[in-house]
Parts: structure tokens; C-alpha cells; sequence
């Protein structure tokens, strides 16, 4: 039997949202918006979908996880090898999506993308866990793999190989900062009537805020 998937649907009684209760600030606004969501329990409320642009025009979504917000960027890490680090340096023009289903709520950013620092970059990877660390080693991400076990012994490789010391950053791993040029905050409504407004910076930095139809 098909599965019909035209009947799935329910209504959005979350709550509205009006522009009396925005931030004139939109980095601010998802700061509130972020910290309600981890409060609610959401499972990972820092995962977003990023979506990119490769060299053959093609758009492709992966979810990443915020690692941060500095100089009003949206950071995450990544191999630098990697499918996603290629698209980038082909066009760093990029989207963010933040799918706060269980809050009715969503929230959709487009920037250009920079390289953080080396320095940035290690001082985060100093932080993460030691099996992290080695798994960021071990991987060169989005490469063929023939067989599991191949990356498995790697990874054993590294272990023995760095043993208790301090496992240093590679070079080809490290942070972005997404700089947010639009931002759209999406909160669902009862019958379909969604309340969504949208942050613009303009020439002089300054942001500007309209509401949009649902």
C-alpha cells in the first residue's frame, strides 16, 4: 500500500510573533530565540542545515552544528579538503537553516562566508574531545571510502601514534564564520497563517526589518 503524504499535516498554535517583539538586532534576536530552545529541551538545538553551491551549479544541504557566534558571524568547523569547503571557495555565498519543529519556529540566514584565524581554529580544537580530535586526523572527508575498516585502523594508527601526548590541529581542519547579510524568523500560525519577518543589512550596516506574507 502507498503511503499518502498529502495527509500529513497539523495546525501551528506555538505562538506569534509580532514585530513589537523583535530585537533591532537580528544576531541578538536569534541569540533569545536560541537560548528558548535549549531551555525547551530540544534535542539539538545548535544543528543547522547548511547549503551551498558547487562549481556545477549544483545546491547541496549537509547538517553542521553551530559551534559559536563571533564578530556577528555563525561559526562552524570543518575538514578543509572537504565537499562542502570546495563549494565554499567556489562561492561563499551560503544559507543557514536553524528547524525548530517542536517550537513552531524557524530560522533562515544567507551570508558570505570567511576562514577564521589559525589561531581561532586551535583554540576551539584544544577543546574538543580526544577521539574528536583524532577522528578529524583520521578523516579526509567526503573522499571514497572502499571499506570501513580501512578508516577504522587510521584511527588506531593515530592513537598509537599520539598516544598520551597533545594531539596538535591539522592543517587542512579548521573554523568558518558565516556573515549574515539576511535573516528570516519564522514562527508558525494557526491556518496556515505564519508570521515571518525579515532582518536586511544595508549599505551602511544598519539592519532593516519587514514582515512578509505568510
Amino acid at each position: 500500500m502507498t503511503m499518502q503524504y498529502d495527509a500529513f499535516r497539523r495546525e501551528y498554535i506555538a505562538g506569534g510573533l509580532s514585530r513589537e517583539m523583535l530585537d533591532p538586532c537580528p544576531v541578538r534576536q536569534f541569540e533569545g530565540w536560541l537560548e528558548q530552545a535549549v531551555n525547551a529541551g530540544l534535542k539539538d538545538p545548535t544543528a543547522m542545515v547548511l547549503a551551498t553551491v558547487d562549481e556545477a551549479g549544483l545546491p547541496w544541504q549537509r547538517i553542521v552544528l553551530l559551534k559559536g557566534l563571533s564578530h556577528g558571524g555563525f561559526v562552524f568547523y570543518t575538514n578543509y579538503g572537504s565537499a562542502k569547503a570546495a563549494a565554499i571557495a567556489h562561492n561563499p555565498r551560503v544559507s543557514l537553516l536553524f528547524p525548530w519543529n517542536e517550537l513552531d519556529r524557524q530560522v533562515i540566514v544567507g551570508g558570505l562566508v570567511e576562514k577564521m584565524s589559525v589561531i581561532e581554529s586551535a583554540s576551539y580544537f584544544m577543546t574538543r574531545p580526544r577521539e574528536s580530535q583524532i577522528a578529524a586526523w583520521a578523516s579526509r572527508q567526503s573522499r571514497p571510502l572502499p571499506a570501513r575498516a580501512l578508516l577504522e585502523k587510521q584511527v588506531q594508527l593515530l592513537r598509537d601514534k599520539f598516544g598520551r601526548g597533545e594531539i596538535p590541529m591539522p592543517d587542512f581542519w579548521g573554523g568558518y564564520r558565516v556573515l549574515p547579510e539576511r535573516i528570516e524568523f519564522w514562527q508558525g500560525g494557526e491556518h496556515r497563517l505564519h508570521d515571518r519577518f525579515r532582518y536586511q543589512r544595508q549599505a551602511d550596516a544598519r539592519w532593516t526589518i519587514e514582515q512578509l506574507q505568510p
